[in-house]
This record gives C-alpha cells, structure tokens and sequence, in this order.
C-alpha cells in the first residue's frame, strides 16, 4: 500500500476523532445554551402531566452518565395555581440522550426524585392518594385505552394500546405528607424506591419502602397489563405489604372501575393482634388481643362488599376454617361468616370484639366499649375443642354478635365438667352507661370439678347437679359489677357427698360451745341424698333463699348473707335429724332479733368470718349427734 493512502488513513482517523472528542467536550456547552431549563421544564410536564417549575440552573453532568441535574423541581396542578405543589424535590436526576442533546431535543428514560415531599388528600373510600394530572402523555394513553375497552369490553384488541415510553422513576429519603389547615401533616417518612414501566403498553413494577407510624414498611406491586388496570378494566396484579406488626398479599385480578371488584389469593398475618391494633390506630382497645393470627382465603370482592371463601384461619396456633363476608354498605362495616376450629382459646378470641377483661394484668380495669362504634360484627363458631380460662370444653357451638351498641357473645351448647353448658354475656350501651349482664346455666355437670374451676373448694355438694347464675349491673369497671350487680343463683344436686365436714366432730364443738374454726371440723365427708340452694343477689351481696342439704338421718340447713365480693358470711345454721321440721333462723346483721328456742334435737350455730377462714359460733345446745 502506497504510504501516502496509509497517511491519508491515519489523518481521516485522527480527524474523525477529534470530531468526537470535540462533540464530548462541546455537549455541557450545548446542554446549558440549548437544553434550557424550559425547554426540561416543558418535557417533564409534557411527560407527568403536571405544571414544573425549576427554579435552579441546570447542571449537565456527562461521565458516568449524560444527566441533568435540576434543583428545586416542582409539580402542580395547571387548574389551581393556589394549591400546594403536588410534588417538591429538593433535587432531581435526569438521564438525557447524548444524540438528542446534540440535536437539541430533551429524551430522558430515568427520573431520580431526591428527597421529595408528595402531597396526597383522603378519597371518599377513607384512603389517602395523590391528585390526579389533567393531562399528560399518562393520561392520554390511559384516556387511549380507555377507548380500545370500550369499543370491545368482552375481547379488547389490547395490540392497539398505547405504546408511549415512560421510564424508570426513582425517589430516595422522601416523605408524603397531607394537608389540613394549612399545615401538613406527615403521613410516610424516609421514602425510598422506584416504578418500572417501559411503555405504556408494557409491564410494570413498584418497589417502595418507608417508615409509617414508627415502623418499617415495604410495598411491592406488579401487573401486567398496568394501563388496562388503570384504564377501568381488569388485569392481574400482584401486591404485597410487609411491616413487622402485620404481612398482607393479594395474587390475582384486579378492576378499577366504577364496578370495582378482586378476585384472587390473599394472605394476612400478624404475629401480635395486640400490637396490630395499637399501630393502625384503629380506635379499638387491644385488651388481652389474640397473639398471632393469620388468614389464608380465596377473596372476591365489588361493590362494597367482599367475600372470603375457604378460609383458613389461625388463632394463637389454633386452626380453623371457614367463610366470612365484610360489607361496606351500611354506616359501620359489616363482618359476618361461619368458622370452625378444632380447638380455640375463647378468651383471647373474644378480647377481639368484645371488651373482655385483660388476662395477665394485676386487676380489673374499665371496660372499653367504643369496639362497638367501629363494627358491627354475626359470627357463628364452633370448636372441637375449647378453653375459657381454666374450663375446658368440648362441642362448643358459639355466636358473637356486635350491632348498634350492643356486644353479645353467646355459648348456645358445649360439654363440660361431665354435662352441658350454656352462657351468656352482653355488653349494652345506653345513654346513663354501659349494662353488663352475664348469664350461666350448667346442666346435669359433676359439681366438684365445677366448684373446682370456680375456686370453691369449701362445703361444695360432690355429685351430679345443675346450676344457674344471672348477673345485670353497670358496666363502667371490672370490680363495678360484682358490686352492685342483681340476679340470682341456683343449684340443685343429687346423691353424693358433701366434702370438707365431719360432722360427728362438728356437733360434738358446737355442743361444747365456745368459737371454732371450720377447718378443726374439716377431715371428713359427709354422704348426703341431696342439696338444693338458691338465692338472690343485690349489690354483691347473696341472700340465701333457701339453702338445705340432705342427708341419711340429718339435714342441715342455712340461711343469712354473704358476700361475693368481699367474700364475708354472716349465716346461722342449724341441724336437725331426718323427718324432724327445721326451724330457720332470723337472719344474722345488727338488727336481728334474738333467736327463738329451737326445736328439740335441733343444733343451732352462726357462721362468720370469711370464705377462706370460716369460723362456727354456737347459738344453743342441741343433742349430739352421737
């Protein structure tokens, strides 16, 4: 090859680049004349569908990348020049093609927000959103779309969607804040993550975490077909929430419409319903809430309502299964269903609706019943198997009913202590306060691993019996109840024995005269054919109605006062032998009269004290009965 061709090579080569290196050189130049801080402003408006403003110089940056950097950035409504910015970032990065720049055009595929405020107000459905762009290159290709469903709702040609690229948007240390009289509130702080859409007619992604309400949270959000979605019709969507108080997913399909609905997977789990509870601020007293819970159902929802089908539901461990309904369209939401579980803790279940006491704390404490404000609740349960404190139960058929001010929870039948349960307990709000009224009726049971339960363990019948309890009284506390609540107790038993009296030894004291203890008259049992008692209460107090227990050649009866709450007796007693009348006396307070002479064979006593440490007092000398 002639040397001059090869010097001509070199000098084309060299020449060529120059030319390039000097394009290089030359694209700050030609970005700060040229690509003006309008001519930016204008795009992104162009491409948001928001009003920007920049109010910093451009800065132009080519290595790494070829990149605008704007200070100051804003994004308003064209319609209300008044309002607030929509969006404000302290600095914003723009990925700028090199070709175009040359030209003298603005092409960008990335957007980086640093630390950006997003103002959002609360829609008519409760949540918090961004305004809405009157225009824009979004919001033609939605209006686009909008169009290509309409014209075949059944089978749109989606290969007639719009095309329009629109990027990566990322955001770093932002926060969302709303407005209320003039002064913003902050909603979500330390913002971070970014939306992945290439076309208009692509697949898209969200990807964001913050902090709300002191927590960490992180939103994941996919859909195939994103601009149908937005557009009003349905498409699959994937989105998932995940903060350390509670998990959420949903995996199915998806409409935006005026006929809204989902149909799909959803997983819900919590590994503290208390905790839950006190981070949403849902207005309603954790109480003694339910440890972890998890639901797993197949949801389908529209119109204000949603229905969770083959639910599996966790509680505490405890699974069960069921159906469950929510409905949105009265005043308060609406949950109603059917769930089984093979075994339930009760009390925590309930501490969920209803203002049960809290389990664990040292005493009682007043009664929270604004649950009944947020919620109107029909749940119908059932239960292999069940625990209400230390009772255990079997074959629970149960209901929980929340409406208009009043928090029902019913035990409708359930096996314990060898027999049947039935129990009530209401919660009814009125204007001069809260009623509370609780009810109990345990039916052919083995009275004492009932009295057990109850922490009786003093004089209780041990045979088959049946006891009813009503309690009706103000509900403001705990410890309230029991003192001014009325009603009623009553129990009868069968042939047994009654444990805890030797009574050779107590007739022999009581003759003796002179105090005693219970407990020196305690180290035996008595059989007897049968008890019957009942009473009445008012204020905390019970008033023995009738209260006798008989056995082979004695009865025993009892009658006078004693005190639930306080726990003290005031009772005189007497025994007399089988097929002798008995001959009841007043009952024992300051007023009462002298007692009568009792019958022959008849030996009288009063019982005082407390129910741990009762002690005897003879009244009169009766025969032993020796």
């Amino acid at each position: 090859m002639p040397s001059s061709l090869i010097r001509r090579g070199v000098w084309v080569i060299g020449v060529a680049a120059l030319v390039v290196a000097l394009a290089v050189a030359a694209l700050p130049l030609i970005a700060s004349t040229r690509i003006v801080r309008d001519r930016i402003a204008w795009e992104l408006s162009a491409w948001s569908g928001f009003r920007v403003t920049i109010d910093g110089s451009p800065r132009i940056e080519v290595w790494p990348t070829f990149r605008a950097i704007l200070s100051d950035v804003t994004l308003s409504q064209w319609t209300e020049a008044d309002a607030p910015p929509v969006v404000e970032a302290e600095r914003v990065e723009v990925d700028l093609s090199a070709m175009a720049a040359l030209q003298g055009n603005v092409a960008f595929s990335t957007a980086r927000l640093v630390r950006p405020t997003i103002r959002v107000e609360r829609a008519p459905g409760g949540f918090y959103l961004p305004p809405l762009p009157t225009g824009g290159r979004i919001t033609r290709s939605i209006d686009a779309a909008r169009g290509v469903l309409t014209a075949n709702p059944q089978k749109p040609d989606l290969g007639k969607l719009p095309a329009d690229p629109f990027g990566t948007v990322e955001f770093r240390d932002g926060r969302v804040v709303t407005s209320a009289d003039g002064k913003d509130t902050e909603i979500l702080s330390s913002l971070t993550g970014q939306v992945n859409w290439a076309a208009m007619n692509s697949e898209a992604s969200l990807t964001a975490t913050g902090i709300w309400r002191g927590e960490t949270v992180q939103v994941d959000f996919t859909s195939a077909k994103p601009l149908v979605l937005f557009a009003g019709g349905a498409a699959p969507v994937a989105l998932s929430f995940k903060a350390a108080p509670a998990t959420f997913s949903f995996d199915g399909v998806a409409s935006m419409s005026e006929n809204a609905y989902l149909d799909g997977q959803a997983k819900f789990a919590a590994p503290s319903l208390r905790r839950l509870l006190e981070w949403s601020q849902a207005g309603i007293a954790p109480g003694a809430a339910i440890g972890a819970v998890s639901v797993a159902s197949k949801v389908t929802a529209s119109a204000g309502r949603a229905k969770f089908e083959n639910t599996t539901v966790a509680l505490d461990n405890n699974p069960g299964m069921g159906a469950l309904d929510l409905s949105f369209s009265e005043a308060l939401p609406v949950v109603s269903g059917t769930l089984a579980f093979d075994t339930l803790d009760l009390r925590s279940f309930l501490s969920g609706f209803t203002p049960i006491a809290p389990t664990g704390e040292a005493g009682p404490g007043e009664i929270d019943t604004s649950f009944a404000d947020k919620i109107n609740l029909d749940l119908r349960l059932s239960a292999a198997h069940a625990t209400a404190g230390p009772i255990q139960l079997a074959d629970v058929a149960a209901t929980a009913q929340v409406k208009n001010g009043l928090a029902v929870f019913d035990i409708s039948d359930a096996s314990a202590f060898g027999g049947n349960i039935q129990s009530s307990l209401r919660f009814d709000r009125k204007p001069d306060g809260t009623q509370v009224e609780m009810r109990l009726l345990a039916s052919d049971i083995d009275s004492g691993a009932f009295a057990t339960a109850a922490g009786m363990t003093r004089l209780v019948p041990i045979g088959t019996g049946t006891v009813s309890i009503i309690l009706k009284g103000p509900g403001k506390a705990w410890d309230s109840i029991l003192e001014n609540a009325d009603g009623s107790f009553s129990a009868t038993f069968g042939p047994g024995a009654l444990n805890g009296l030797n009574l050779p030894a107590f007739l022999k004291r009581n003759e003796q005269g002179g105090f005693f203890a219970l407990d020196d008259v305690a180290n035996g049992a008595l059989p007897i054919l049968g008890a019957e008692i009942k009473a009445s209460i008012s204020k905390g107090v019970a008033r023995l109605d009738k209260a006798e227990v008989n056995a082979q050649q004695y009865k025993i009866w009892l009658s006078g006062i004693a005190s639930y709450v306080g726990r003290g007796l005031a009772l005189s007693g007497g025994i007399v032998p089988t097929g002798q009348p008995a001959q009841p006396q007043p009952q024992a307070n300051a007023q009462a009269a002298k007692p009568a002479p009792p019958p022959p064979n008849q030996s009288l006593f009063f019982v005082g004290g407390n129910w741990s440490t009762p002690f005897i007092s003879p009244i009169s000398r009766g025969v032993s009965g020796q």
